[in-house]
């Protein structure tokens, strides 16, 4: 396939044709990306030891996604209704900041980083999977979801990713923006250094 005039790589082209007009607007217009963890960043699964909470599983490919995010000048934060040092952990192999955990009222938190950042919620992002999640989903500019969330959910979002959580569904996000805003082209040039180091 030829690289078509408007993007800066083939690839862009072909993550966007599958892509409604109004989705790609949206993704194009975010600055701030707020990812719920338990079921989008994970598959949901929680495995105890007889010790509490032993493991939570994350995805390589997400991580990186969301590296490039960061690279690419837009602000990745993660909010959970749950609190896991699991998750405090991997946040800070990937240099994610803020991670806010137990929160409940997610849209209010939301609002306080979009203020924080000097952004209007039309330019911040949140994908999530739950009832706790709603209110977000229907006031940000972008609301994404994961198909395997109940249906009402993804009846909320603007777009639904392909993926399931915990298993490329984040990555497929981060891909999404970075085309939608002509970035992502830049991904396949870059050296290792100046994305950031090794996948993680």
């Amino acid at each position: 396939m030829n690289e078509l005039p408007g993007f800066s790589h083939p690839t862009e082209a072909q993550i966007l044709a599958r892509i409604s007009p109004e989705v790609r607007e949206r993704a194009k217009a975010v600055r701030l990306m707020v990812f719920d963890v338990d079921g989008v960043l994970t598959d949901g699964s929680l495995w105890y030891s007889e010790h509490g909470e032993a493991v939570k599983p994350f995805n390589a490919l997400d991580g990186h996604g969301l590296r490039l995010l960061r690279e690419h000048g837009i602000r990745v934060a993660w909010v959970s209704g749950r609190k896991s040092a699991i998750t405090a952990r991997r946040a800070a192999e990937l240099g994610i900041s803020p991670v806010l955990q137990g929160i409940r009222d997610k849209i209010g938190t939301v609002e306080t980083l979009a203020q924080e950042s000097g952004l209007s919620l039309d330019a911040v992002g949140y994908m999530g999977d739950d009832i706790i999640d709603l209110p977000a989903l229907q006031r940000v500019g972008f609301a994404v979801s994961v198909p395997n969330a109940p249906f009402y959910i993804g009846q909320a979002a603007h777009w639904v990713s392909g993926q399931t959580g915990g298993h490329g569904a984040v990555r497929e996000c981060c891909d999404l923006i970075l085309a939608a805003q002509g970035r992502l082209g830049a991904c396949f040039t870059a050296s290792l250094s100046t994305l950031g180091g090794a996948i993680q």
